[in-house]
């Protein structure tokens, strides 16, 4: 257990986690009673050792904080990363130090002596890094010129692995430049008949080509002669290349709008814009970090510097609201999640650590120019693994004064406007000829909001709402507030007065529908869910959100898809509004409104669905209240549905946190098990599981047996599309027993799908087809159509590999015949895709590249990007049997490309191999085209 822990240090380890650690697929019953034993046991142990405050409970789970010189596996990581930054800058002998420091903190194999899978799998990493460390160390060694020093370490390291070709290359290196050539050879014969004994296997190209240079001589193996170290030769390089440039991927513009009116801050921005467009190389990452106190403008200083240096950037900028003054801050991990796929690289290929998100974001940004704005910091340590790794991108991050620690940063204090920089302000708001009619009057005003910007945009925003008042007149009416506008330099009193007066000025619906506002804790706001919170019309809500806006407490964040303006309070104002909600706490009914809210929320994710799939297919749904806004407006809203999934996502999923808050249970898993639609379709796996893990708190804690049930089932199809099959089981075999006691036949149908599809995965074709026949019977009898079809498909797949072919053909044509009474183009886009490979089967392959064009067509629709590398592969197989060889190399260059850029290597290499196999047919084909009649083939 202390291991599994550790493995995670500093993260939450779910208690099912320390159960597959510690039991794999067979725990006892007994289990979470063993563990919370184990726990208590290792907190004794800890205490003996005065350490026992770093184990800590923390839900769902246990976490284990230790510092990194505490750990030897982070210290590890911190030297090798340290050693590459030595050695890029040309410090060899101090990076092979480094390295050499990261090998003795090794004593024999990763976890030696574990009996659990789980853990001999992640200390198999672990060596595998300490390999690429040795491998690294020996590259710097040989820099040196200290050849003969690495011969006998190296020699121990190839006989503990004689399979890796990279230590027996630098063995044979190290050799002869000692002037020991045979020997060099020998090693060399030696590896390849341990090669061709035990894999079948010629050594690699590289290794040949060292052998071959090693015979004739070669001169490039020799350390040069030239004072600078010189590179390791090509040969047994192992530098691991950075990731691909996204291919054909719009560059992301992320910032919000700029304000129209922005005024002074001259000297700031120039030594912002100094900052960074400064080239150094020798220098970090280049980071502004604007500080300050609450409203004096740091948020919109940032956007206004990040669009004047938008030229200056020319791959892009990403923006992230790191809502830092929020209860809950962003995660460091869903933000880099974001980054990533706003970098090109889809959900399925994010990892799920932070520090392998922080590295492959890293590699993405490097030789990029980029600007990277990080807005409401709460600290260094929400935005450190936000950083690149390079200097050729700059970063503006916001915050309140204590964000230190972060290297290549500069610290540029936003104070309160001047004099003449709030009276510019005013003027660009109320108008030039008002302040320039009442000079004194302006000058006061600007006095006595105490020059900060968000208390001077609110005051001037009501003079310029009613240009028949006056500047002395407003003066005038504020003047009874002077206790409080004394009260200025002590913090947000001063804010909270100055919002009071504008809020005083609102009509009463106006009031109303700000504090009812207050009630969404962050995210935008669109105009149908004020209508929903007031339970008025469309058109009322409008009114009085553009009253809001001009009020200066509301802002507008976006146009949005398709036209519907969305909204957003700033945090100072939603303090004073949830204050005033709660002054109003015995008049005003927050609850209904709040299940208004989160019903019109279910209500448009209910209809996305059955506009994607033809109906309510393949889903469950409760008896939570819907809050339906009138079909124009929906029809308008959900034009292209997944479109709209896609822009709400956010706010769909706060909207699942707003109904586990506040006991709306039954919406919750509602809701949480509707969005599976767009987290499925654009692999957001991480939304998923936390969508998920507060419904199946809210079930619990209301004792909703089929809405438990409910959430496993698709917790269980989370797990399998992460390949986590033991955990897909945990979740769905009790969701099966779930649904077979409530005789929910719908739920059964979806769990034992689920399960044939585990069956399926894991080789166990028997079980998998008695699974999936219970499953079709099941959603035959609620007409689940489209789930009928995905089963239908799958039986065919399972027929397709045990070569009934004829049964295979019945059954994709009677699922193309229910997939036609849908109308579901996904649907069928699967079926035709599992057609294809039975033409390709029967040798039909004109007719399999027209299937597959049909259905790549409909997956670039969708924008997926995984689906589209795997058509183009069966398309590309499909060329090269049609004859068309030039056809299916550029097909499968293509797949190269993609799968590169979504970093699976693994798929990259499937298609490479392809290649390789296609190229050699080739040669062949032209070899035998070459040879004339009556010539000898010797």
């Amino acid at each position: 257990m202390l291991s599994a822990l550790l493995l995670e240090a500093n993260r939450i380890v779910s208690t099912e986690s320390l159960v597959d650690a510690i039991w794999g697929d067979d725990p006892p019953t007994t289990a979470r009673t063993q563990i919370q034993t184990c726990i208590s046991a290792l907190r004794a142990n800890l205490a003996a050792i005065g350490q026992n405050s770093h184990l800590v409970t923390r839900e769902p789970g246990y976490v284990i904080e230790v510092s990194e010189d505490q750990l030897d596996a982070a210290l590890f990581a911190k030297y090798r990363k340290e050693a590459h930054l030595l050695a890029e800058e040309g410090r060899t002998e101090e990076a092979a130090a480094l390295t050499r420091r990261a090998a003795e903190l090794w004593r024999g194999p990763a976890l030696s002596g574990t009996r659990s899978h789980k853990l001999q799998s992640m200390a198999a990493q672990l060596d595998e890094y300490r390999l690429f460390n040795l491998e690294t160390h020996v590259d710097l060694e040989l820099q040196l010129g200290r050849h003969d020093q690495i011969i006998p370490e190296l020699s121990a390291r190839v006989a503990e692995y004689p399979l890796r070709e990279g230590l027996r290359g630098r063995l044979m290196l190290a050799l002869y430049r000692s002037g020991r050539q045979a020997e060099a050879l020998e090693v060399f014969r030696s590896g390849r008949l341990i090669l061709v004994e035990q894999l079948g296997l010629e050594p690699g190209d590289e290794l040949r080509r060292l052998e071959s240079a090693i015979l004739a001589g070669d001169r490039d193996l020799h350390l040069p002669t030239d004072t600078a170290p010189a590179p390791a030769p090509e040969p047994v390089q192992v530098t691991r290349p950075a990731p691909p440039e996204p291919h054909e991927r719009a560059v992301p513009f992320q910032l919000p709008p700029d304000i129209a009116d922005f005024t002074g801050r001259t000297q700031l921005i120039k030594a912002a814009e100094d900052l960074l467009l400064a080239e150094d190389e020798r220098r970090p990452t280049p980071v502004a970090v604007l500080s300050g106190p609450s409203g004096v403008g740091k948020s919109t200083l940032a956007v206004h510097i990040g669009h004047r240096l938008m030229g200056e950037f020319s791959d892009g900028q990403l923006y992230c609201d790191l809502g830092g003054t929020q209860p809950s801050p962003a995660m460091t991990l869903d933000v880099l999640g974001r980054f990533l796929r706003a970098l090109g690289i889809p959900g399925s290929q994010i990892p799920d650590a932070v520090d392998e998100r922080a590295e492959m974001y890293r590699n993405l940004l490097a030789g990029k120019r980029m600007l990277i704005v990080l807005d409401n910091a709460s600290g260094a340590k929400q935005v450190r693994h936000l950083l690149p790794g390079t200097g050729n991108s700059s970063v503006i991050v916001t915050g309140r004064s204590g964000i230190t620690g972060l290297p290549g940063a500069r610290f540029l204090h936003v104070d309160v406007l001047n004099v003449r920089e709030s009276t510019e302000m005013l003027a660009a708001v109320v108008g030039r000829e008002r302040v320039a009619a009442e000079p004194e009057a302006a000058r006061a005003l600007v006095r006595m909001v105490g020059r900060l910007p968000l208390a001077l945009r609110i005051i001037a925003a009501r003079l310029a709402a009613r240009p028949n008042w006056s500047l002395e007149w407003m003066l005038d009416r504020l003047s009874d507030e002077r206790r409080r506008l004394d009260e200025l330099a002590h913090g947000e009193l001063v804010i909270r007065s100055s919002l009071a007066l504008t809020y005083d000025g609102l009509t009463e619906d106006g009031r109303r529908l700000l504090r009812l506002l207050s009630l969404q804790d962050g995210g935008s706001v669109p105009t149908w869910a004020a209508a929903a919170l007031l339970d008025s019309d469309l058109f009322h809500a409008d009114d009085l959100l553009e009253s809001l806006v001009d009020a200066q407490m509301l802002e507008v964040v976006s146009t949005g898809p398709p036209g519907e303006p969305h909204y957003r309070l700033h945090s100072l104002v939603r303090l004073f509004a949830r204050e005033e909600l709660e002054r109003h706490r015995e008049t005003e009914q927050a609850g209904p409104a709040l299940t208004r809210l989160v019903g019109g929320w279910l209500a448009l994710a209910d209809e996305a669905h059955r506009r994607l799939y033809g109906g309510d297919f393949t889903i469950l749904h409760g008896d939570a209240p819907r809050w339906h806004l009138p079909a124009t407006r929906t029809d308008r809203l959900l034009r292209d549905p997944l479109a709209w999934l896609e822009a709400e996502r956010a706010n769909l999923c706060q909207a699942v946190d707003l109904a586990a808050e506040t006991g709306q249970a039954e919406a919750c898993w509602d809701l949480a098990v509707t969005l599976v639609t767009i987290f499925e379709s654009r692999c957001y796996f991480d939304e998923w599981q936390r969508t998920h893990q507060r419904a199946l708190e809210a079930v619990n804690r209301a004792r909703l047996v089929r809405g438990r049930a409910a959430v496993m089932c698709s917790v269980g199809s989370l797990c399998l599309s992460r390949s986590q099959f033991t955990a897909a089981r945990q979740a769905l075999v009790p969701a099966l027993e779930a649904f077979t006691g409530l005789r929910d036949t719908h739920g059964l149908a979806l769990a034992r799908r689920n399960l044939a599809l585990l069956a399926q995965r894991q080789g166990d074709a028997r079980t998998a087809l008695a699974l999936h026949r219970q499953a079709v019977a099941d959603f035959q009898a609620v007409s689940d159509h489209v789930g009928q079809t995905n089963v239908l498909a799958h039986l065919a797949r399972l027929a397709l590999d045990e070569g009934r072919l004829d049964d295979a053909e019945e059954l994709l044509g009677e699922a193309l015949d229910v997939c036609r009474s849908t109308g579901s183009r996904r649907t069928e886009g699967q079926v035709r895709l599992v057609m294809s490979d039975l033409m390709q089967r029967r040798g039909r392959y004109q007719e399999a590249e027209e299937l597959l064009r049909d259905v790549l067509e409909l997956v670039r629709s969708r924008g997926d990007i995984a689906g589209e590398s795997r058509i183009l592969h069966r398309l590309g197989t499909v060329n090269a049997r049609l004859g068309r060889i030039a056809d299916a190399q550029s097909l499968l260059h293509d797949v190269v490309a993609i799968r590169e850029r979504i970093m699976d290597q693994v798929g990259a290499a499937e298609a490479r191999l392809e290649l390789a196999q296609l190229e050699a047919e080739h040669t062949a084909q032209l070899a035998e085209f070459s040879f004339t009649p009556g010539c000898s083939r010797g």
